[in-house]
């Protein structure tokens, strides 16, 4: 039977955009990812378990593609959404997040209590309709309306079918730990308490579970420590607390708080490396030479005490001379070696980026009071690359052993993707040839640095590879360039560290298993990942409406990153907020679309619109329900009718 004709079943996740991917099952005839085009999603919905038909190949150089004949098993029975319209019967049509603008619910008249337009809303799916009709639903509990910002969060657990409380049997597990450490487990581990051992972590952070010693002989070579909080010491495989945090599979951190994947006791007191406490770590202690180079490692259970919890922005001041500190001399050492192990990834093909991060500050309410920039600088990086050394070595000893794990896979981008990227940077005036190697890519970065095109590279080439997950079967790290890589070092907010830590040094786990945990975490990451980003977005349009009432005509620099027929998509850096202008929202002229320079050009006037461009634009109107924006041109005449 050839893998077009076969039976092939998978997960559905479906993208914000209305196209999806099928994850096929272990048992299927095929491997890889498919990608399922908007028009053949069907009936389908985020999580479902479905059947899948192979398309012709499309000869574009992408992966493979399909189309849903069958849904299987649906793979929820509720839902968030926000009620949106009322129509002249008095039935209620609701906006949910997993299914899109595309796909609203119908509520029948009887079935809405006293509810109001913008209005969240958790209800029960009692049929799901087609295409054509809407997806037929009961109330089964109103969260509160979309002006409330404190239930942004409660929401969006809603609207992403995500855990929030945890359960009595989970509570009453975790009562029986006491403030103390288990004595028995100390008296088994190295002491490790005499080290100078430091964490950096943002100044929000609470649940601090790694930390870092460094120290340097007379000849130059660095002894470096990698401590990683042991929570497989309280989380005991198969018990309530277990089971809870593989369905969880991983912490949520939305603006201003964090959904925990273990109860607060663990993640912020018993587990978390606090300073002046003796904690239970897991220790990779590795030596280099004073050229970076790895000549020993070992892996063991030991115990901590953290000397020092540094913010980013503390570490920075102490680096820069601005803040004195007794571990000025640590923070140096780490630099030196942060540096020797960056460059050396760069020898290998390992593409660096140094993206900043937009932190949106919020009130107790939730509401959004402003947004500031964290910049990737040298304490987030020296950070990174001690966590990736360490992850590397721990998939090393693992393979070593011959014992199966969970690799953090990350695959080729497509030969189309690629090309994409190197036509968007020729755009932008870079030499690049259509299939760039890695080499070639790391070339383009250094001379984009000099440009104000860095930003925008950095984010297009992140997008045109795939997604990192989860396997037992190896295939290596494409954007790390390594063989073996997992993830170790943040067990308290990620099941698959968890998972490497108990492989280290408990029974291993039998493939079929490992298989089913890989699956699992990532497709939990996938949907905790939209749901940040969904509660993001709603913050950032929050502050945008202030904005708005506050000066109703304030322009805001946008940035041109695709040009279409249709019109522009363009980036609002002071939010990091994706915009889209219609062609008939452009200057009053009959625009033509040019495919062999990507620009839009005026049949009258002779303005041009390519990538790169800058224009100031302000927002005409912000709908919170569907977080959608309609942008318009500032300072530009009306269109004349014709």
């Amino acid at each position: 039977m050839t893998p077009k004709a076969a039976k092939i079943t998978g997960l559905l996740r479906l993208h914000v955009r209305g196209f999806g991917f099928v994850k096929p099952d272990p048992s299927s005839p095929v491997a890889e990812e498919i990608f399922i085009p908007k028009t053949h999603v069907d009936n389908g919905v985020d999580g479902d378990l479905v059947e899948v038909a192979l398309l012709p190949p499309s000869g574009k150089g992408k992966g493979p593609e399909g189309k849903i004949v069958a849904i299987l098993k649906r793979g929820r029975s509720q839902l968030g959404a926000t009620l949106f319209h009322f129509d002249t019967e008095g039935n209620a049509y609701a906006y949910a997040p997993l299914l899109g603008p595309g796909r609203p619910l119908l509520i029948p008249m009887d079935d809405i209590p006293s509810c109001k337009r913008g209005d969240r809303l958790l209800v029960k799916i009692l049929n799901w309709g087609d295409r054509q009709t809407p997806p037929l639903c009961r109330v089964l509990k109103v969260i509160g309306p979309i002006s409330d910002a404190s239930l942004d969060s409660e929401a969006a657990l809603a609207e992403f079918d995500l855990r929030g409380s945890f359960p009595r049997e989970v509570v009453q597990e975790v009562k029986k730990w006491q403030q103390s450490q288990p004595g028995q487990e100390l008296k088994e581990r190295k002491d490790l308490t005499h080290l100078t051992t430091l964490t950096i972590d943002p100044k929000t952070a609470r649940d601090f579970d790694d930390a870092l010693s460094l120290t340097v002989d007379k000849k130059g070579n660095f002894q470096l420590g990698v401590h990683i909080a042991d929570v497989s010491a309280y989380v005991k495989k198969g018990s309530a607390l277990d089971k809870e945090a593989e369905l969880r599979g991983n912490s949520l951190y939305f603006p201003g708080e964090c959904t925990p994947m273990l109860p607060p006791k663990l993640s912020e007191e018993l587990c978390s490396l606090k300073p002046k406490v003796v904690r239970l770590t897991l220790s990779v202690l590795m030596d280099f030479t004073p050229e970076g180079k790895l000549i020993h490692y070992t892996v063991l259970r030991s115990a901590i005490r953290s000397r020092k919890r540094f913010t980013y922005e503390e570490a920075k001041e102490v680096l820069d001379g601005k803040l004195k500190s007794p571990y000025k001399k640590d923070l140096d050492a780490l630099v030196k070696l942060c540096l020797l192990l960056k460059e050396r990834r760069s020898l290998r093909g390992s593409i660096d980026f140094a993206l900043p991060d937009l932190v949106i500050d919020v009130d107790k309410m939730g509401e959004p009071q402003g947004v500031y920039t964290v910049e990737y600088d040298i304490t987030h990086q020296l950070v990174e690359e001690c966590m990736l050394k360490a992850n590397e070595i721990v998939a090393q000893e693992l393979s070593r052993r011959g014992i199966h794990l969970l690799f953090r896979i990350h695959e080729q981008p497509e030969s189309a993707s690629m090309e994409e990227f190197a036509s968007l940077a020729r755009l932008l005036g870079f030499s690049v040839p259509k299939k760039p190697s890695l080499k070639e890519i790391q070339e383009l970065f250094e001379k984009a640095k000099k440009t104000p095109h860095a930003h925008r590279l950095s984010v297009a080439f992140i997008r045109s590879m795939k997604l990192a997950f989860y396997s037992p079967e190896n295939v290596g790290h494409y954007g790390l360039a390594l063989d073996h890589y997992c993830h170790f070092t943040s067990p308290i907010r990620r099941y698959s560290d968890l998972v490497i830590h108990r492989l280290l040094f408990e029974k291993p786990l039998e493939e079929k298993r490992l298989k089913e945990i890989a699956l699992k975490c990532s497709d939990q990451e996938r949907v905790s990942m939209r749901a940040e980003m969904h509660v993001k977005r709603l913050k950032k349009l929050r502050l945008l409406k202030q904005w708005k009432e506050a000066a109703p005509k304030r322009s805001y620099e946008a940035i041109v990153t695709r040009v279409a027929p249709v019109g522009l998509t363009l980036e609002i850096p002071a939010l990091f907020l994706d915009a889209f202008l219609h062609i008939s929202e452009l200057e009053d002229d009959y625009f033509e679309f040019n495919p062999s320079s990507s620009q839009l050009q005026g049949r009258h006037s002779g303005i041009r619109h390519k990538v790169g461009d800058q224009l100031m634009l302000f927002a005409d109107h912000i709908d919170l329900i569907q977080q959608e924006v309609t942008w318009r041109l500032s300072s530009t005449r009306p269109r004349r009718r014709r």
